[in-house]
């Protein structure tokens, strides 16, 4: 059977250690040259970017997200030990796991971390689907003759550089197909290399939940269950044209998830849906310009993304929580799409003084939808505001002093409030 040291990256016939390092980090499988379509997943990423930049956090469980009353957005595996997980409000990650170090997001860290990840993918193939920033598909067929190796080899590499080069480490899945991929890239982590193969595929989900399907969520799981399917076996004893029946054409995907079936390509060109940025406050807020400061640093963070990528947005997004959890959403189409924070902000400062509330408010959110290249961004100016063309410029200015000098080397007075 063909295996390979994930360590000293040796290929060699199954065995438990490796012969050439004598390291237990051996991946073996029938089906481990052939198989050509991965998921890789950075482990903990905003954690361990942090850990990285500041190793007094290298021993201690670490938890990224907002204060009390925000939710985690990732937590580190010493944490994870304790129970802590992403989406949990912070108060319970804080019950179970009172001692650990409560780290704010740094969007622009990770931001850079993902495009040096991105760079070494680069290196292997241009099919790349990203995901978010810290994980993605690749698709090596043909890699091959390119590298004269495997894409096991290739992936294996790839994680040893991330380690290496950039102090990260990730899992990989994989597979014959997306689905399983990413199924793949979690059933060994961290710093896991997991396989499904053509042959077992089928006998490897038959005991498996249901709630493993992406996009198969409480509702839809609850929905399963009232027909008696839990499990891919329960699944596959159904006909399509009656999952179609009852689920629409959701019975369809179903039908052929139930056999691992999955003719999605990776593709590097899927469409950003949206962007955006909110936060949950430690206490609600009315004071209407301790409001706009906020709004003003999501409408930068929001275009800095956007900016990263590459990216504009025809729409500006304001998303409000009262203190009676009542939600409030407000959406603005411009002339054109826009990319700036100065823009984003006005329409989203707008937004606010048209819904009339006064609060108090747990949450605001600012966002950009209706995503765009951002060549078509910004071409025109705004013809009834002859300051737009100078702000633009100062922004421009701005970016590069942030570029060169870190995020915080120039602010505006608003962002201080």
């Amino acid at each position: 059977m063909p295996a390979l040291c994930r360590d000293c990256l040796t290929v060699f016939q199954t065995g438990r250690r490796c012969p050439a390092c004598g390291r237990p980090r051996v991946i073996a499988h029938p089906e481990l040259f052939e198989l050509t379509i991965a998921h890789m997943d950075c482990d903990a990423f905003y954690a361990a970017v942090e850990k990285r930049d500041n190793p007094e956090l290298r021993d201690k469980p670490v938890i990224v997200g907002g204060g009390r009353r925000g939710v985690v957005s990732t937590a580190c595996y010493l944490a994870r030990i304790r129970g802590v997980r992403s989406a949990m409000p912070m108060f319970k990650a804080l019950d179970l796991c009172p001692e650990a170090v409560v780290v704010k997001p740094r969007g622009g860290a990770y931001a850079e971390a993902s495009r040096a990840i991105r760079a070494l993918m680069e290196d292997l193939t241009p099919a790349i689907e990203p995901l978010a920033l810290d994980e993605a598909f690749l698709d090596l067929t043909g890699t091959m003759r390119l590298h004269g190796a495997p894409p096991a080899l290739l992936l294996a590499r790839l994680v040893k550089r991330m380690e290496e080069e950039l102090g990260l480490s990730g899992s990989i899945g994989l597979s014959h197909n997306k689905f399983l991929a990413k199924l793949a890239s979690d059933l060994d982590k961290p710093r896991g290399f997991a396989v499904i193969g053509r042959a077992e595929t089928e006998d490897f989900l038959a005991d498996r939940s249901v709630g493993l399907i992406w996009g198969v969520g409480q509702t839809g799981r609850a929905a399963l269950e009232r027909a008696g399917i839990r499990t891919f076996a329960d699944l596959r004893r159904w006909q399509k044209q009656d999952l179609m029946a009852r689920f629409g054409s959701t019975g369809d995907r179903l039908w052929h998830l139930a056999r691992g079936q999955d003719s999605r390509r990776v593709s590097p060109n899927a469409p950003v849906k949206s962007i955006s940025n909110e936060t949950t406050f430690a206490e609600d807020i009315s004071d209407p310009d301790l409001l706009d400061g906020h709004i003003w640093r999501m409408a930068e963070k929001v275009s800095d993304r956007a900016k990263a990528k590459g990216r504009a947005g025809r729409v500006v997004v304001l998303k409000l929580k009262r203190a009676d959890h009542r939600l409030l959403t407000r959406r603005h189409a411009l002339a054109e799409p826009t990319q700036f924070a100065d823009r984003i902000y006005r329409e989203a400062r707008a937004l606010f003084d048209q819904t009339g509330e006064t609060g108090p408010f747990r949450l605001i959110g600012v966002g950009l939808s209706d995503i765009v290249p951002a060549t078509q961004a910004d071409l025109s100016g705004d013809l009834l505001d002859p300051q737009a063309a100078v702000r633009v410029g100062a922004e421009r200015a701005s970016d590069t002093i942030r570029a060169r000098f870190g995020a915080r080397a120039i602010l505006k007075g608003r962002a201080l409030r």
